[in-house]
């Protein structure tokens, strides 16, 4: 399994989405705080809404942007929280396209395409 993944997530009808054929996710939305991470992490890049890289994995490597901790499950969907801005996201069931459990750390890193 990979350390690191990799998607571009953009603005869609003015929500953060994202699509990743390699399984099966096409327009899947950033809600419920973790949109407004995104506005924070992005908010630095030009043009962000028209897209972005964002790498992300359960441990640290170098570069990294921020280090979200897990909080608990809701609804299928994990919560994770950003201590350093004191802000917190859900993370919806397409987190487990990715990993078979939900990590307790994801760090990430944006960037301009």
């Amino acid at each position: 399994m990979n350390s690191l993944f990799a998607i571009a997530p953009y603005k869609y009808e003015g929500i953060w989405v994202f699509d990743d054929p390699r399984v099966g996710l096409s327009q899947e939305p950033f809600v419920s705080g973790a949109d407004t991470i995104i506005d924070v992490l992005t908010a630095d890049i030009p043009n962000a809404a028209e897209g972005f890289k964002l790498i992300f994995s359960p441990d640290p490597f170098p570069g990294f942007n921020a280090r979200f901790t897990w909080n608990r499950p809701e609804y299928g969907g994990n919560w994770y929280s950003w201590p350093e801005r004191n802000m917190e996201g859900w993370l919806c069931p397409a987190l487990f396209k990715y990993f078979e459990s939900a990590p307790q750390e994801l760090f990430v890193k944006v960037s301009a395409r």
